[in-house]
């Protein structure tokens, strides 16, 4: 059964291969097919996408959003600017998924 919410990694596809990203806390739709953040609605692209595994529903743009990796190597590619980690998870990230809680004051990875 797939939890209600989850800390994920989200990076913005928009504008090509490398994007803005953030860790964020999303919720899923009963059926797994969408995902809530901040008021945006997510659908998945069900294998259809380009390096991007779901789109905004709202304004179209591709994204790649997946769970966080203990390693923090969430980025497909390499480089970018760096990944923002909201206020309201940036320590149970620090602490749970990357254990390094002596990292929990950091807002980017």
């Amino acid at each position: 059964m797939r939890p209600s919410s989850r800390i994920m990694y989200m990076e913005d596809k928009s504008q090509g291969l490398v994007g803005g990203a953030l860790i964020g806390r999303v919720t899923f739709s009963k059926s797994g097919s969408s995902i809530h953040y901040k008021g945006r609605t997510f659908q998945t692209l069900s294998g259809s996408g380009f390096k991007a595994n779901y789109f905004d529903v709202a304004s179209g743009d591709e994204f790649w959003i997946s769970g966080c990796r203990k390693d923090g190597a969430d980025r497909l590619y390499n480089g970018g600017p760096p990944v923002h980690i909201d206020e309201d998870v940036r320590e149970e990230y620090w602490v749970e998924i990357r254990n390094a809680p002596d990292l929990k004051g950091r807002t980017v990875t």
